[in-house]
Formats: structure tokens, C-alpha cells, sequence
């Protein structure tokens, strides 16, 4: 069943990032290829804890499942709604240095010495198998960029509602805003869900918690992304009259 779990989230996660990279190809909107990054790293760790439920757990498998999953997919998420809110200028200077500091977490998860070895078929924790490093690295990037993601979200649902601009750094136009609104309100909810897998590790156990979350979080970011960025349907044209 966890191995199950994985594998749905894995492809929910695939067909996100694969709809993301179509909208930046077309429009090279910052925001999309932020998105398409986040996601696919997303696909990467459940990709790992999928292989680690299947097979057994591995220290490979867990610092790859550490490092995409737990760090580094949630600030790039955070960064698409930075480009949204904020602009391009400031988006620019947040990547630039996303870039270094994900380039720096990825080899201090992947070299970090561990403390413990890795196997069998239960999920690992982070403060059994590392220092305090990576998970200090894990705790800022996921739970800072988590708080920017729901912020931004709910207050960008806000002002739409409220008939205003939904970001600060430039005006943009809503076509229909009660589908922006309820985008939003997914987003900020599958983010949640996301940051929840500890409150349900202590009722369903760790594994199953973590498939759990990690399916129904992203079902509910990439309905948020479908309803926040459907086009409305255009009339149809009335037939030529004599």
C-alpha cells in the first residue's frame, strides 16, 4: 500500500511538472519554469521513497529522498509565488541565490557523514541518520518557504476578493477572479497537508504517513494550479445571418 501511495504521488508530480514546463515553453513566464523545477524534484523524492517502500531502504535512496523531498522542492515552489507577488527584479535576485544555496544543501544531504546506517523497510528520520546540518537545512527550507507559499497564497485570494490587483509588484488582470480566489485556497491547502506529515506519523506510522500526504498535498497543489489557471471558454459566435 505505501509503495502504492508513493507511486501515485510520483505521477501525480510528473504530470504537474510536465504541465508547468508546457505553459513556460509557450510563455516563458519566470513563475512556470520555478514551478516546473519545484515539481520536479517533488517527482524525484516520492520517485525515491516509492523505489525505498518497494525495494527496502538504502542510504542512497534516503539522501535523495532527504535532500528533493524534505529541502530543496518546497523553496522552489516559494520562489513561483515570490515571481507572482513580487515581480521579476526581485524574483531574479531571490533565484540567484536559491540557485547557490540549493547547489550548497545538495552536497552537504548527499556528503553529510551519518550517524546510523540506513535499511529495512521502515522510513528512516532525518535526526537518526544525520548531524545537524541537513537537518537544520531541512527545517528553514521547508518551513520558511511553506509560511511564504500559504501567506502568499491566502493574501493574493484576499485581494482578488476584495476586487484588487493579486500581487504588489505589477497590476495584473483577473479574467475571473472567484476561480483565482479558489485556486489559491488550494495551493495554501495542499501546502498544508504537505507540512502535516508529522501530526499523521504519530496515528498511521511514518511510511504511511508520509505516502499519504505526499499524494493528497499534491492532488490538492495541481487542482489548485488547474482551477487558478484555467482560461475561460470564449462565446461561441453566432451563426452568419442573411
Amino acid at each position: 500500500m505505501n509503495a502504492a501511495l508513493a507511486a501515485a504521488a510520483t505521477l501525480v508530480a510528473v504530470a504537474f511538472s510536465l504541465s508547468t514546463l508546457d505553459r513556460w515553453l509557450r510563455r516563458r513566464r519566470p513563475h512556470e519554469l520555478a514551478w516546473t523545477v519545484s515539481l520536479a524534484l517533488f517527482a524525484l523524492g516520492s520517485a525515491a521513497l516509492w523505489w525505498a517502500e518497494s525495494a527496502g531502504w538504502s542510504l542512497g535512496a534516503f539522501r535523495v529522498f532527504y535532500m528533493a523531498g524534505a529541502v530543496l522542492n518546497v523553496p522552489w515552489l516559494a520562489l513561483g509565488t515570490v515571481y507572482l507577488l513580487a515581480g521579476k527584479q526581485l524574483g531574479d535576485r531571490v533565484r540567484a541565490w536559491l540557485v547557490l544555496l540549493s547547489g550548497f544543501t545538495a552536497g552537504v544531504v548527499l556528503f553529510a557523514p551519518t550517524k546510523a546506517a540506513v535499511g529495512g523497510r521502515e522510513l528512516p528520520t532525518g535526526k537518526d541518520v544525520f548531524g545537524v546540518a541537513p537537518r537544520v537545512l531541512a527545517a528553514v527550507g521547508s518551513g520558511v518557504a511553506a509560511l511564504v507559499i500559504i501567506a502568499g497564497a491566502l493574501w493574493s485570494a484576499w485581494r482578488v476578493w476584495r476586487g484588487r490587483s493579486p500581487s504588489f509588484g505589477a497590476d495584473r488582470v483577473v479574467a475571473v477572479p472567484r476561480r483565482l480566489v479558489l485556486g489559491n485556497v488550494l495551493i495554501a491547502t495542499g501546502t498544508l497537508v504537505l507540512s502535516g506529515s508529522g501530526t499523521l506519523a504519530g496515528r498511521l506510522g511514518k511510511d504511511r504517513a508520509f505516502a499519504i500526504t505526499l499524494l493528497v498535498g499534491i492532488t490538492i497543489l495541481f487542482a489548485g494550479f488547474l482551477v487558478a489557471s484555467a482560461t475561460p471558454r470564449r462565446p461561441m459566435a453566432a451563426p452568419p445571418t442573411d
